[in-house]
């Protein structure tokens, strides 16, 4: 696979995330030498003052404040300044007892905290933040009632607390009545995936939390609709998601909330008679959205819900203009506004209005939560949706002044593109319409972020986005490739592993290629590799893909070898278990070796120490994807002699042998790579009577049944080789391979098929196989029989072939006047292109020119036509042939054919074309 693309969120295993360690410090700034840039004007960076080195901190994300924090004492106490620890996010870290303490010594004035992993929440009472006002903790699956309730009981001044999007199983309504009796000050509670929540939860909630204005609980099993009702200080509620709620008693119970403003049923199946009991009789209620929900679009709920927002009511659902109803809510303020830039008309003038803007920041969070769920659901009907205001609200919400809220627009953004994971597709109307809304130059901004979340969920959209070619150039025009190259040094592998993604998809288009090398991505993607060599299955399978796809470029695959890339490849073939980083490594290797006419990785690879084997163990992968790049790559790789005969030694033969036994029934891709292997392999005398002695010949032959051209050229090609030594010969007849390779050479729809297929066949008939047709039994008699009907039949086959590329007309004006004019014109006509890179030892060109003196014509017309195939100036091996030829003084056979009186006219022709094509390579190597 050539791209990929992600959909869903990154998942939440511990063992992925990297230890933080506590640095070491120098004692003095003198102890420490500070490097300089090599620049005209010296800047003494130890003489800056105090709040310039802060300012500097506080731009940094939290890895690289503590690297720079680690070069002497001054600084160490400028970067545990309280100031610059109000705010800290260890979603990239593995956060665990010791580096919580660790850290604790710099919390004291911590105010916010994002984690992830139910490890993380566990330890997080070790910060000893007991000011913290906001904590949200992601990927908290495993999170239990204990630790939640702990957390809450060393945090009483918490005002805000989000546990989500993974469902929250664990979690039941005693963690939240600790919550409520911890945290008397809790404005906001948003939780996901709660299986039941009870009426005592809700009246704790309402008892000791008399600021509470929010609650959220998003896609949660059984909740008491009633009990929510008593909580009276609520002004904003979601239940996005939630599918087991009793609306009619919902209904009864919420329009009762003195000071609910916001309500949220999107993705719920309330009905069309709660809906409107929900929208007609409440007072305060300003807000209702209702995206991907049924009951707003009820022919019966129309005309009564536009009667509702004419009361001042605003329904957000997917059938109205969200732009425009969001919009309204500033009539009656000084906040000049246009309808698709309200939001950032609202950030940039305010409103002067606290209830207006608690609205819109509540608006924003559950529209970027609702969007990324429809796009991760992939709901049908909803594609009107994204092209006329999806895409936008969501590029517009990428510019809020929440960081969830941006990261999850841009989660969205790299979602709702993608209608098919499997095979990498992504929509273009969708992702051109991010391109027209001006997403790119965005996104790219936000990809330069200090903010490592962010600079992920941003990589991740130009990833995505990427697959779309329109887009991909869009993105390299904005600089997007240096700046994905930058992130891939990231030492935060979560934003490592998108920016290798979005290199990999755009490594995709060749205009591309040269590009990501120059901006130095590919050394960046070769150290992510030695970087997390093991169990990171994201990072190492797309840094893999984007050095495949570079490698196929000639330069590209110069500068990956040149990185240390064939080293880290093979690591990852020898080592790695996961099939994607397997299959990924293996491609890679295949394009690496296959320029083996152009430079030295061909060889470089297959003296790697333990490249031969690991790839012939991956042709046993169980992984259908694993085994086909693994074929690939043994087959380029036999292009070298020296890694034909080591791929032998390692148990190559075998090996493919097997592979092509059971591969009848696979891909096509696995059966062309899988003969491709065998026949590569086939060239070397002992190689091919190997692959007979262990049945390759029944293979290759079952596997020239197929229906596809490619696999058609591979086993012909195959069995053109094996048919050189007399007894692989006797077997292709024995096992019924004549009438297979006359099939090939009649009707298959590739001409370098037909052509091998005959070739094969005038080695099986050329003469040499005459002392084992008769075996001298009765079984023999049988055989020999056999033997002369398959031998009647090849080279009734043989000879139409020939006919196939002969033009009456042509040949008799070429044997009229041998001017070359005449022979030029039957060359270009009878030319087969892809045959100029097959190359002939100096046995095989003997045999053709012993077969230009048999005693069949149709063979010595095969045998000529076969030379001048051979020796087309151009050709990749023409030079090569000829000097094969004239070494074994072919002119003298080659003259006797073309002035032979009984010979075919097509053997004549083709002959006089060899000699011509002979006397021009001559003429080239004396210059």
């Amino acid at each position: 696979m050539s791209r990929r693309v992600r959909r869903r969120g990154s998942s939440s295993k511990e063992k992925e995330k990297a230890v933080i360690a506590s640095p070491s410090f120098p004692e003095t700034a003198e102890e420490y030498e500070i490097s300089r840039p090599n620049c005209g004007v010296g800047l003494d960076w130890i003489s800056l003052p105090d709040d310039t080195v802060v300012q500097l901190f506080s731009c940094l994300n939290y890895r690289d404040r503590a690297s720079l924090a680690s070069t002497c004492r001054t600084w160490r106490l400028l970067g545990s300044s309280p100031c610059l620890w109000t705010s800290l996010d260890l979603r990239a870290h593995r956060c665990d007892v010791d580096t919580a303490s660790a850290l604790s010594l710099r919390c004291a004035n911590l105010r916010r905290l994002r984690f992830r992993g139910s490890e993380s929440a566990s330890a997080i009472i070790n910060l000893h933040a007991r000011d913290l006002r906001e904590i949200t903790g992601e990927y908290c699956r495993n999170i239990t009632d204990a630790t939640l309730s702990v957390i809450a009981a060393r945090h009483e001044a918490l005002e805000s607390l989000q546990i989500g999007p993974d469902p929250c199983e664990k979690i039941t309504s005693d963690a939240i009545r600790h919550v409520a009796m911890c945290c008397p000050r809790l404005r906001r509670l948003r939780l996901f995936g709660v299986r039941e929540i009870d009426g005592f939860a809700f009246s704790a909630l309402a008892r000791h939390c008399p600021l509470l204005e929010e609650i959220a609980l998003i896609e949660c099993g059984n909740i008491d609709e009633n009990a929510i009702g008593k909580v009276e200080s609520l002004k904003f509620l979601s239940v996005a998601g939630s599918w087991n709620l009793k609306w009619a008693s919902a209904a009864s119970s919420w329009i009762k909330l003195p000071n609910l403003i916001g309500l949220d049923v999107s993705r719920t199946g309330v009905s069309p008679s709660a809906f409107l009991r929900l929208m007609l009789p409440s007072k305060n209620l300003k807000v209702v959205c209702a995206l991907d929900c049924m009951a707003p679009q009820e022919e019966d709920n129309h005309d009564s819900v536009a009667s509702s927002q004419a009361k001042g009511k605003l329904l957000l659902s997917s059938s109205t203009d969200v732009f425009k109803k969001i919009a309204s809510l500033f009539t009656d303020t000084d906040t000049v506004v246009n309808e698709r830039e309200v939001f950032g008309n609202w950030r940039s003038q305010g409103c002067g209005n606290k209830n207006l803007s608690d609205i819109m920041c509540w608006v924003e969070w559950v529209l970027s939560q609702s969007l990324l769920r429809i796009a991760e659901a992939n709901s049908v009907g909803m594609n009107d949706f994204w092209l006329t205001q999806g895409a936008a609200l969501l590029l517009s919400l990428m510019n809020s002044s929440q960081e969830d809220v941006q990261e999850r627009a841009a989660a969205g953004l790299a979602t709702f593109v993608v209608i098919d994971d499997e095979n990498a597709t992504v929509d273009p109307a969708r992702a051109e319409s991010v391109m027209k809304y001006g997403g790119i130059p965005l996104l790219l901004d936000l990809a330069r972020s200090c903010r490592e979340g962010l600079q992920s969920e941003a990589a991740k959209a130009i990833a995505n986005l990427s697959v779309n070619a329109k887009v991909a150039k869009a993105v390299a025009d904005e600089g997007g490739i240096r700046i994905l190259a930058d992130l891939a040094r990231s030492t935060n592998r979560l934003v490592a592993e998108e920016a290798a993604g979005g290199l990999w998809n755009l490594s995709v288009g060749e205009e591309h290629k040269m590009a990501i090398t120059e901006a130095g991505a590919v050394k960046a993607l070769v150290d992510l590799i030695f970087k997390w060599p093991t169990g990171i299955e994201g990072v190492l399978e797309r840094a893999a893909g984007a050095l495949a796809n570079l490698s196929a470029d000639d330069k590209c695959s110069m500068e990956v070898a040149k990185a240390g890339g064939v080293h880290a490849l093979v690591m990852l073939a020898k080592s790695c278990k996961i099939e994607g980083v397997q299959e990924q490594a293996a491609r890679a290797l295949a394009n690496l070796a296959a320029h083996g006419d152009s430079n030295s990785n061909n060889a470089a690879v297959g003296q790697e120490a333990g490249a031969l084997e690991a790839l012939v163990q991956l042709t046993c992968s169980p992984n259908e994807g694993v085994r086909q790049e693994a074929a690939g790559a043994l087959w380029n790789l036999s292009f070298d002699d020296r890694n034909r005969e080591a791929i032998a030694a390692v148990g190559g033969v075998e090996a493919l042998v097997t592979l092509a036994t059971t591969c009848a029934n696979a891909s096509h891709g696995l059966q062309e790579r899988a003969a491709g292997a065998l026949w590569g392999l086939s060239v070397s005398e002992a190689n091919s009577i190997a692959i007979g002695r262990e049945g390759g010949v029944v293979s290759l032959i079952v596997l020239a049944h197929s229906d596809a051209e490619d696999v058609h050229e591979t086993a012909a090609g195959a069995l053109w080789n094996l048919a050189f030594y007399p007894g692989n010969a006797l077997r292709i007849i024995e096992e019924s391979g004549v009438p297979v390779l006359v099939h090939l050479c009649s009707s298959s729809g590739s001409k370098m098929a037909r052509f091998m297929s005959a070739l094969a066949l005038a080695y099986m008939f050329d003469g040499r196989l005459d002392e084992f047709a008769a075996v001298g039994s009765s079984e023999g008699t049988s055989k020999s029989v056999s033997f002369e009907g398959a031998r009647k039949m090849a080279l009734k086959h043989i000879e139409a072939l020939i006919h196939s590329f002969s033009d009456h007309q042509l040949f008799s004006m070429a044997v009229a006047s041998s001017t070359p004019s005449a022979l030029a014109q039957v060359l270009e006509a009878t030319r087969i292109q892809e045959a100029g890179h097959l190359r002939c030892s100096s046995a095989e060109v003997g045999r053709f020119l012993t077969m230009l003196r048999n005693s069949t014509s149709i063979l010595r017309a095969c045998a000529a036509f076969a030379l001048v195939q051979f020796t087309i100036p151009g050709g990749r091996h023409a030079m090569h042939h000829a000097g094969l030829l004239q070494k074994a003084g072919a002119a003298r056979a080659l003259r006797g054919a073309a002035a032979s009186a009984s010979g075919p006219i097509e053997a004549k022709v083709f002959a006089r074309i060899v000699l011509r094509n002979l006397e021009y390579h001559l003429l080239e190597a004396s210059i």
